[in-house]
């Protein structure tokens, strides 16, 4: 916005002329606009992915588990230090192998078992000392292999035992 001076001189005066004390705003408005659009724009194309996990209901006493065969059943136990204790079927410390989060690690795991086992059953099983954040990973991990049957179980005594037994 342009200022226009309009004091009138004096004949023969020489006065000092004053310097105006406004600041144009213009180009700072149109910078915030411009960040403000952005940011906004830039906000509207993130969204978070949510993986949705089926958690069964509270049975009853007289509820059967499904018998699941032991040559389809891979069980992850989620130790401290970002160790996964594996095994097959039925807790046994001879069978138990212990891996790492690592592309080498669990994912190539559960690629080579689900491309060898048909109707794979994968069982996590978070120890008190596992993080969340491992649980997190595990899950992802679980989608990216493209392991269809998966579910989050309670550890039990045995499992803390064998992950004792292997450590």
């Amino acid at each position: 916005m342009a200022m226009i001076n309009t004091s009138e001189g004096a004949q023969g005066k020489v006065r000092r002329v004053r310097a105006s004390t406004h600041i144009d705003m213009t180009p700072m408005v149109d910078l915030a606009f411009l960040l403000l659009t952005f940011f906004m724009l830039t906000t509207s194309f993130y969204k978070p992915y949510v993986q949705e996990v089926a958690m069964p209901e509270k049975a009853d006493l007289h509820t059967v588990a499904p018998v699941i065969p032991d040559e389809k059943a891979l069980t992850l136990v989620l130790g401290e230090h970002n160790k996964i204790y594996t095994y097959m079927g039925q807790p046994r410390a001879a069978a138990t192998a212990v891996t790492d989060y690592s592309a080498q690690g669990v994912r190539k795991l559960l690629q080579e078992k689900n491309a060898s086992v048909k109707g794979l059953y994968v069982f996590v099983k978070p120890s008190s000392k596992s993080r969340y954040q491992n649980v997190i990973d595990i899950m992802d991990e679980i989608v990216i292999t493209g392991v269809e049957r998966y579910a989050i179980v309670k550890i039990t005594a045995e499992d803390s035992k064998l992950m004792s037994a292997v450590h």
